[in-house]
């Protein structure tokens, strides 16, 4: 005798299609819930980025209130909508939510030593190095370990190399910069750590701005196209 092929009632087949889109499924649901933190994310990036640029007081002063506000806002922004928009990511989700905390607790120490007088310089370097160096960390990391397999994992290697970037840029510049120099107009002016420590923190945060639109909104049409594509597989799969 021939062995015979078990014949699938139309339940079973029904069973297999349901799971055979739900993988797809649940990403383009995990992607259609991360967009909007990464295009929520740029907007304190680009506040603290028009303030430094707009504004002639580039000391340490306002250097740590505008990353004390931008901080705080970003992990704030973090520890709301990150939980949900990688429910699925469980190592993700705990790297961005360390990420947030760290966010939150150096925007305070930040706006505390904003008007600490001579203090207010070394708190800077340490509060903005510590930071970057925690949360780029973390971010870069995540996006390692899921490359070629997630949407997310350029732009998290993108932010995450940016921001290590950033802490390695103040490891740079000397604490105690003070360059007297004559400018063109024949005004005495001076060129300091903060000035220049500041001015690189608002580029950071131009570029994070950028980056974060784009890779928000490139995830958003992505997954318009993909729900799409998953909702005529379903109805295809059930006819």
């Amino acid at each position: 005798m021939f062995p015979t092929k078990p014949i699938r009632t139309s339940k079973e087949a029904s069973s297999l299609a349901s799971s055979a889109v739900a993988a797809p499924r649940s990403a383009v649901e995990s992607t259609s819930r991360y967009w909007l933190f990464q295009v929520l994310r740029a907007v304190p990036a680009a506040i603290a980025a028009a303030v430094i640029t707009f504004n002639s007081d580039h000391s340490a002063s306002l250097g740590l209130t505008v990353f004390g506000g931008f901080a705080i806002f970003t992990g704030l922004l973090t520890l709301g909508l990150v939980p949900r928009a990688l429910a699925s990511d469980r190592g993700a989700r705990l790297n961005f939510l360390i990420s947030g905390v760290v966010s939150v607790l150096a925007g305070i120490v930040g706006l505390i030593f904003a008007n600490a007088g001579t203090a207010a310089v070394p708190a800077l370097f340490t509060t903005v190095i510590a930071w970057a160096l925690i949360t780029g960390a973390l971010e870069l990391y995540s996006g390692f370990r899921v490359r070629g397999r997630s949407p997310f994992a350029r732009d998290w290697m993108t932010l995450g190399g940016a921001t290590v970037l950033l802490a390695v840029a103040y490891l740079v510049v000397p604490p105690e910069l003070n360059q007297q120099f004559e400018g063109p107009d024949g005004v005495a002016r001076s060129l300091t750590s903060s000035i220049v420590t500041v001015g690189i923190f608002g580029a950071y945060a131009a570029i994070v701005a950028v980056l974060s639109l784009i890779g928000g909104f490139s995830l958003k049409w992505g997954t318009d196209d993909a729900r799409r594509a998953s909702t005529s597989g379903s109805s295809e799969s059930q006819s």
